[in-house]
C-alpha cells in the first residue's frame, strides 16, 4: 500500500479512505479523530468523534455536550481496528490530553502528531516517540532560529519583575487551553505560593485541570467584584488573562498593569511590538527546531510530510539528511494557538 493511499490531504483535512475517517478535519464530517482540544482542530459538528477522554471531556466544556452525534474514548496505547485499519493513540505533550495518531494497515505505519511538545510538564502527558514509516510533523517554529529556552528560568523572570515593581500588577497573556495552566503550574513549581489571579474566560479549563488532579494551587478571579479596595488590591499581584483580554477594559481595573505574555512568539520583536508587551516570556507548547528534527529522527521514519508551519525549512533539512519529504500545505490550522 502507497502511504498516499492510507492517509491524504482534502479541503477537510488529513482522510483516510480505506477507513473513511479525518483526523482534525476543519469541517463537519460524518468521523473524526481528535487530537487535542485546541479549536483550530477540535471543531463542533462532526457525526462521531474519537479522542482521549481528556479531549472528549475539554470539547465538551467549550461546545456544549451536544458538539457530536456520537463519542468513543480513545486510550493511549490501546490499538482498535476502523473499518480494517488499526489506529492507536499515543501521548503527544502539547496539552492535557493531546495526542498522537498512529493509522496502520498492510505493514504501513504513518502517525500524525498533531500539535506536540517533548519538555517535561506536568500539566500534560509526556511525549511519546513513536515509529513509524511516515512521520505527519507539525512545523509551528520550524525554523533555526527558534530555540526555545528553559521556561523554569523564564518564569523566575517574571517573578523577580514582581518583586522589582510590587507597587504593578503583572498582566500575562496565556491562552486558554494548556497555556494558563502550565504557566500557573510553573509559577508554584518555582516557589510562587500567593494566590494567582485568573480572568472568567479561563476558569472553567483551569477548573478541569485542578479536578483531574492538577494541583494549580488557589486560584482567585481577577474582578473588581472579588476586590476590597480596588485597584490596589491587585497591586504585586500575578494576573492570567486570554490575550482577546488586553484589548478590553478588562486591563483598566489593575494596578498600573505592567504587560505580559508566555509564548514561543515572544522571540520575535515584531510580534512584542504588536502586543504592546513589557515582558515577554517565551515557553512555548510545541517544540522548537532541534527538538522537531530530534523527533524525527527518534521516529525512523523514511519519509516525513510537514504540515501548518514554516514547512520548507524543515522539508530542506530532511532532504539534506537523506529523508524523503514534503510539505502537506494544510489550511485551517493557526501558529497564534499556542
Amino acid at each position: 500500500m502507497r502511504a498516499q493511499d492510507l492517509l491524504c490531504s482534502t479541503p477537510e483535512g488529513l482522510y483516510c479512505p480505506p477507513a473513511d475517517f479525518y483526523i482534525d478535519p476543519v469541517r463537519p464530517v460524518d468521523r473524526a479523530l481528535i487530537t487535542h482540544g485546541h479549536a483550530d482542530h477540535a471543531r463542533a459538528g462532526h457525526g462521531a468523534v474519537m479522542a482521549t477522554a481528556h479531549t472528549l471531556a475539554i470539547m465538551g466544556l467549550r461546545y456544549g455536550e451536544d458538539f457530536t452525534g456520537s463519542r468513543k474514548v480513545a486510550e493511549f496505547g490501546k490499538s482498535v481496528n476502523v473499518n480494517g485499519v488499526t489506529v492507536t493513540f499515543h501521548p503527544a505533550g502539547h496539552v492535557l490530553g493531546s495526542a498522537q495518531i498512529a493509522v496502520e494497515k498492510d505493514g504501513l505505519r504513518i502517525v500524525a502528531s498533531g500539535d506536540y511538545k517533548r519538555l517535561p510538564d506536568p500539566t500534560a502527558e509526556t511525549f511519546e516517540p513513536v515509529p513509524c514509516d511516515v512521520f505527519i510533523t507539525e512545523a509551528t517554529f520550524g525554523l533555526p532560529v527558534f530555540r526555545h529556552p528553559d521556561p523554569g528560568g523564564e518564569i523566575k523572570r517574571l517573578i523577580n519583575s514582581v518583586e522589582e515593581f510590587p507597587d504593578r500588577t503583572h498582566l500575562v497573556g496565556v491562552y486558554a487551553l494548556g497555556k494558563a495552566q502550565r504557566v500557573a503550574r510553573l509559577l508554584r513549581d518555582n516557589g510562587w505560593d500567593k494566590p494567582i489571579h485568573i480572568h472568567g474566560a479561563l476558569k472553567s479549563l483551569c477548573d478541569y485541570y485542578q479536578n483531574s488532579g492538577i494541583d494549580l494551587g488557589e486560584l482567585r478571579p481577577a474582578t473588581l467584584e472579588n476586590a476590597k479596595t480596588g485597584k490596589g488590591d491587585f497591586a504585586g499581584a500575578i494576573a492570567l488573562g486570554p490575550p482577546s483580554a488586553f484589548n478590553s477594559p478588562w486591563v483598566r481595573r489593575f494596578s498600573d498593569p505592567l504587560i505580559s505574555f508566555a509564548s514561543g512568539w515572544m522571540q520575535i520583536r515584531a510580534r512584542i511590538r504588536q502586543r504592546g508587551v513589557e515582558l515577554p516570556l517565551v515557553i512555548s507548547d510545541h517544540c522548537d527546531w532541534d527538538e522537531l528534527t530530534q523527533t524525527i529522527g527518534d521516529t525512523g521514519a523514511s519519509e516525513v510530510w510537514v504540515t501548518h508551519g514554516r514547512e520548507e525549512a524543515l522539508v530542506r533539512w530532511c532532504e539534506l539528511n537523506q529523508i524523503a519529504a514534503r510539505p502537506l500545505h494544510l489550511v485551517g490550522y493557526e501558529d497564534e494557538v499556542e
